[in-house]
């Protein structure tokens, strides 16, 4: 993208996805693009300077100066000290202000809700979740009043500080059909939660798809740099996915990207079956209950109990076949570098369903192996990433605003 020239690429002019990376442009009019990419290099860095900054973006070491400056009057980065050693003046150690900003995340789902506040950082500063089965619309908003004041106490969140509130969803909340879905449920489908939340969390509401948000915090988090393409894979009361390309979240034409959930499953035990019929804690919940158990704490899937333990067993066989076709078909497709299994499902099953899975794509014939790997962030990953859907709209880096400033600068 040739920026310095005024000009944009075919990719610009169609509005196709440009990949973010930390490197900037010494255009005045991009000051914005360019003060979100130094304040993300800072945030994944820990600490830093101002040459390794200069280093890192390709800008000039007076625009580094400038915008570091800028920041450090915003409250978003600090000085924590000089960097010893080396020659000349020692250079200043810049770092995240993690108490600069805050974000609260939200997670409604058909088995639980939860709340999650994030600092600046990225650091969960606390979290409350509600296990609750097809929470309407009143529920949330009555749980949310009665925890929201004890969460941001918790976290010492500064409300003054709060950018926004980011909400996950599954897409469909209300339509899938789900075991114990109870009537009236399909009121989800005309929700707006930004009229439905503007009185109990008074700031600008982001809403996304659960998997979506998920990929996101994975994608955004400390080390997701280094695996910057992979597939997410989000097991929650159905099933969910989210290719993320370049860093970045693909959604394709209609936003219903990676929706590996609804796949035809021609193995399932009923014509017509889709895969998250197996893969999904509903899934597993309904087998127990045939089985004579009744599932109280997802940590009870861990129990030594002969029953139990069977019907999870047979469970994660039987996952294992569901999903070996559409990950063939994502492997080949989108060669990305990993598929990541998260979600609620507790961490030591996610552990065993990958290395099943990934034994199971060794056997057969492709172009690629692609690593099967649980994912880095923990199980409520929706309510992570959703938090960080207000910092992507204010203060970080995302192709939204670098096709603006290049748009901008060639008008």
């Amino acid at each position: 993208m040739q920026l310095a020239t005024g000009k944009t690429t075919a990719a610009a002019r169609t509005g196709k996805r440009l990949a973010v990376s930390l490197s900037g442009t010494n255009l005045a009019r991009a000051s914005d693009y360019n003060q979100r990419i130094v304040l993300q290099a800072i945030r994944l860095a820990g600490e830093t300077t101002r040459i390794a900054l200069a280093n890192q973006t390709g800008l000039t070491p007076p625009t580094i100066a400038n915008i570091t400056t800028r920041l450090e009057d915003m409250g978003l980065v600090a000085q924590i000290g000089r960097k010893h050693g080396g020659r000349g003046q020692p250079a200043l150690r810049l770092a995240i202000d993690p108490d600069g900003a805050f974000a609260i995340g939200l997670n409604v789902d058909r088995d639980h809700i939860t709340l999650v506040t994030l600092d600046l950082a990225g650091e969960v500063r606390s979290r409350v979740t509600r296990e609750v089965r097809f929470a309407m619309p009143a529920d949330v908003v009555a749980i949310i009043g009665d925890e929201l004041d004890g969460l941001l106490a918790a976290g010492e969140v500064d409300r003054e500080r709060v950018l926004g509130v980011g909400v996950a969803r599954p897409d469909d909340l209300g339509g899938i059909a789900l075991p114990h879905k109870p009537a009236g449920y399909e009121s989800w489908s005309a929700v707006d939660f930004s009229q439905l939340l503007k009185d109990v969390l008074p700031w600008p509401v982001h809403v996304d798809n659960d998997a979506a948000a998920a990929a996101l915090g994975e994608a955004q988090g400390v080390g997701g740099q280094d695996r910057p393409s992979f597939f997410y894979l989000l097991i929650s009361a159905g099933l969910g996915g989210g290719p993320v390309i370049d860093g970045t979240y693909y959604r394709g034409a209609r936003s219903r990207s990676g929706e590996i959930g609804l796949l035809p499953d021609p193995g399932g035990a009923a014509p017509g079956a889709l895969v998250q019929d197996t893969v999904s804690l509903s899934a597993i919940e309904e087998r127990l209950e045939l089985a004579g158990r009744k599932l109280d704490r997802l940590d009870d899937l861990l129990a030594l109990d002969p029953v139990m333990a069977t019907t999870v067993d047979q469970w994660i066989a039987d996952a294992t076949r569901a999903l070996t076709a559409p990950l063939v078909a994502v492997s080949c497709l989108l060669d990305p570098d990993a598929i990541l299994i998260g979600g609620r499902l507790p961490l030591p099953l996610i552990t065993r369903l990958s290395a099943r899975i990934e034994a199971a794509l060794g056997q057969v014939p492709m172009p690629n192996r692609v690593p099967v790997q649980p994912a880095q962030m923990a199980s409520d990953a929706p309510a992570i990433g959703a938090a960080i859907l207000p910092f992507l709209d204010e203060l970080l880096p995302s192709d939204t605003i670098l096709m603006q400033a290049g748009r901008s600068l060639a008008g």
